[in-house]
């Protein structure tokens, strides 16, 4: 009997259509004749996909009976019974009923495709066993049933079905995914934007990861060697360097930009020692690797370039990383061609970034001398101190007359070569040794220091004058190349440096960093402190792997009583001109620091400033209209000239009680929202039950059960102040009441989220935009700031500071439909 096959429909979340999806092909294939059967399927109440079960036949589900609830499950029995062609299973990672043939779906699932019939089915990522604690961590829910990850990738067919988060969310707000009772709090907990977004990156890349499986097994089988670029895979080449790091970071980042690329780190261990790596280098690379996500791998071969090739094109590598030689030009030249050019050469079809590091010189300033380097002027002398006898055996052996002429130019040749390697010391040493042995073994007499024809005094005078010259030219070109290296480097420093400045943020660092990186110090600290004060280190930097030993200690004075404190190699005069740019800028970066400190100090000064205009304002406008209000009654009653009847007293008494209770409610919010502003607010926290409070606030208010519509799920007790919740509720609903349309009552609502508890106050009136929203949390704000008989706007500002002051939060959000929700969020309580 064949196996039958697996085609599951992969999800992000509920709702994309997978059950649609399932049930749309599931009736073009019966259209195309074959036997197709519902086995089961979850609508959940939803016209359209119950509408696409029409048409097929469906198989009835048994009943099971568990504690005293009846329960609908497949019927396995009946669909082997049945043996259709294929079977569509809704819910892949569904728990059965106690008492079932299988515990899960996806065993019964596996006797299907035992039997030989075909399945397709719906999962969410959410289900995947090895993803479920991500998606816990990402949504806060946990997933109680899940798959293993083997069921899912034994499958013939994994196909996703995809919805943009936005689209999502629209849908669900139109009802089309659960009812209007749970599409409030859905929107704002599990399908949150960000959480849609991250559980359809989890999906692409899981499919992803997938997918490249079977592309590398079909490679295999085929024996597809050439890298497909299907997929950025980025191989780095370690050689156990304190460059490694910079290299694995640059991997990184070409790794994420390629939109989820696979990050791989080599090192090569070589028989003959070059790679051989620094003790514990090594270790702390491989750590950063699997922090940033890759995969380390340790070879052994004799050829580095080779084998680092060869492990790219064995992973489908399509870029290699590899850094800067850190050998000198002459060990380069003498050494031949290095692993980058070697990689380079065989790399092919594969991209290769040579990288620099500060190891290959990065923002170091070389050192500015007047010839070339002492070991090419040991060089130098080596070949002329060798060269010159083995060229003389050489040329003696055909010694005449006719030869004198090959005999001086082949000296020449020499002395030129030695000019070039060694510079003007060593080319000299050369034209003495050469027109010592020219008048020695080649001109007559031989073998004795005298020369009898004057011009070949003459024709060694210019021998000499010309190897001379050359090597002065060779040593003009070798400072010139220092001086423009120099240069160079010191013109990228002072850009780094400026950079620094401009881009402003942590400046001091990084001008430090740069200060010992271009100087190769050993350590740089900035200090500052005042005269007779002990100096606070502001900025420090610092490298443990150069030498201590000869360390001197200097220092800059800067101003802005600090200082600049150089450990390491003493600086000569020409990098005094470069540290004096470095000590300009650190003063720049030091007056901006003490400035911004300034302004931050300010910052609260002008806040309370701009609190106290608001004060005033309320206090000569809103405060103003219920004092008059009050004091016109009292003086009336008071009054003997005019004589009032007792419906007039009962006014006048009215009208002073409600001016003088709005006057000592404006009273307690000045003086609450003053609290909050000093952070000494009193809040005294307890588990506090959501029905207690609401049903508190709607009995402060007066409300009937019908002016508000009540959505109270069972959910756990809060931890708050039970007073300033209260509080808080009533301003909330009374904002409610004022803009809500008279047709619609508000609501009030609570759901629960792992170990946060929301409260949420709907109304449908005009809402708020968007761009205005923080706004109506400002002390003394109201929209549009009309309407004279809506308090003085401090009611939201004081609802947040409550919340906020009980570890929770409020916000704004749109009701679906129009209007504005606010959602308080606090803590469950233990």
């Amino acid at each position: 009997m064949r196996q039958g096959r697996l085609r599951v429909m992969l999800g992000a979340a509920p709702g994309v259509g997978k059950t649609y999806t399932m049930l749309e092909d599931g009736a073009r294939l019966r259209h195309e004749g074959r036997d197709v059967v519902v086995a089961v399927v979850e609508t959940h109440g939803r016209a359209a996909t119950s509408a696409l079960i029409d048409g097929l036949e469906v198989i009835p589900r048994r009943t099971v009976e568990h504690r005293g609830v009846v329960l609908d499950e497949m019927d396995l029995d009946a669909v082997l019974a049945r043996h259709p062609d294929l079977a569509l299973v809704d819910e892949l990672a569904h728990t059965n009923a106690p008492g079932s043939r299988h515990a899960k779906r996806w065993e019964d699932v596996a006797t299907l495709l035992d039997a030989g019939i075909d399945v397709i089915s719906t999962v969410n990522i959410q289900h995947i066993e090895s993803l479920n604690d991500v998606v816990q961590q990402i949504t806060g829910v946990p997933q109680r049933e899940t798959i293993p990850d083997a069921v899912l990738r034994d499958a013939d067919q994994v196909e996703l079905v995809d919805v943009a988060p936005q689209a999502l969310r629209d849908r669900l707000a139109q009802g089309v995914v659960y009812p209007a009772a749970r599409v409030d709090a859905a929107l704002s907990n599990y399908f949150r934007l960000g959480n849609l977004t991250a559980l359809r990156e989890l999906a692409l890349l899981w499919l992803a990861d997938e997918v490249d499986s079977a592309l590398r097994a079909y490679r295999e089988e085929h024996g597809i060697s050439a890298p497909w670029e299907a997929r950025e895979r980025i191989v780095v080449a370690l050689t156990g360097g304190p460059e490694g790091d910079t290299l694995l970071r640059r991997g990184a980042r070409i790794a994420q930009r390629s939109g989820g690329g696979q990050l791989y780190a080599v090192h090569v261990t070589s028989p003959d020692g070059l790679t051989r790596p620094g003790a514990g280098i090594l270790a702390a690379q491989r750590s950063l690797v699997e922090t940033l996500g890759g995969t380390f791998r340790q070879l052994v071969a004799e050829q580095v370039p080779q084998a680092l090739v060869e492990f790219a094109r064995s992973v489908n590598a399509t870029q290699l990383v590899i850094g800067v030689s850190r050998r000198g030009r002459l060990r380069a030249l003498l050494g031949g061609a290095g692993t980058s050019q070697g990689v380079i050469r065989l790399a092919g079809d594969i991209d290769v970034h040579i990288v620099s590091h500060s190891q290959a010189g990065g923002l170091g300033l070389p050192k500015l001398t007047g010839a070339l380097s002492v070991r090419r002027r040991i060089a130098g002398v080596a070949v002329a101190v060798l060269g010159m006898p083995l060229l003389t055996l050489l040329l003696s052996l055909a010694r005449s007359r006719e030869t004198l002429p090959i005999d001086v130019l082949s000296f020449q040749l020499l002395v030129v070569v030695v000019a070039v390697v060694g510079g003007i010391w060593p080319a000299l040493l050369a034209a003495v040794i050469a027109g010592f042995f020219l008048d020695f073994f080649f001109l007559p007499p031989l073998y004795v220091i005298r020369i009898q024809d004057p011009l070949h005094a003459l024709a060694l005078v210019i021998f000499v004058a010309v190897a001379g010259l050359v090597s002065i030219v060779v040593d003009q070109a070798a400072r010139r190349a220092t001086v423009a290296a120099r240069a160079s480097a010191e013109a990228e420093v002072l850009v780094a440096v400026a950079g620094s400045v401009i881009r402003g943020g942590d400046a001091l660092h990084a001008l430090v960093g740069r200060l010992r990186e271009a100087f190769a110090l050993a350590s740089v600290q900035l200090r500052q402190g005042a005269p007779g004060e002990e100096q606070e280190i502001v900025a420090a930097a610092a490298d443990p792997s150069i030498a201590r030993d000869a360390d001197q200690e200097s220092a800059l004075p800067l101003g802005e009583h600090a200082e600049l404190v150089l450990r390491g190699r003493v600086l000569d005069s020409s990098d005094r001109r470069v540290l004096g740019a470095f000590a300009s800028q650190l003063e720049a970066a030091l007056v901006q620091r003490r400035l911004t400190a300034a302004a931050e100090e300010a910052r609260p000064i002008a806040e309370a400033d701009r609190l106290r205009s608001a004060l005033l304002a309320a206090v000569g406008h809103d405060l103003r209209r219920p004092l008059a209000a009050a004091t016109a009654a009292v003086t009336s009653l008071r009054s003997s000239d005019v004589r009032l009847s007792r419906h007039d007293k009962g006014e006048l008494l009215a009208t002073a009680d409600e001016s003088l209770r709005s006057l000592g409610a404006l009273v307690t919010d000045l003086l609450d929202v003053s609290r909050l502003q000093a952070g000494v607010l009193g809040v005294t926290t307890q588990a506090v039950a959501l029905d207690d409070v609401v049903g508190g606030a709607l009995d402060e208010l007066g409300l009937a059960p019908g002016d508000v519509a009540l959505e109270l799920s069972r959910v756990a007790p809060v931890r708050a102040d039970p007073v300033l919740l209260q509080r808080a509720v009533v301003n909330l609903l009374t904002n409610a009441l004022r803009y809500a349309p008279a047709a619609t009552a508000p609501v009030i609502a609570t759901s629960e989220l792992g170990d946060r508890v929301q409260l949420r106050v709907i109304d449908a009136g005009p809402g708020i935009p968007e761009h205005r929203r923080e706004d109506v949390f400002v002390p003394f704000q109201r929209v549009g700031d009309t309407d004279n008989t809506a308090g003085i706007g401090l009611g939201l500002a004081l609802s947040k500071g409550f919340v906020e002051a009980m570890g929770g939060t409020l916000e704004a959000e749109d009701t679906p439909g129009g209007g504005l929700t606010m959602v308080v969020e606090l803590g469950a309580a233990a």
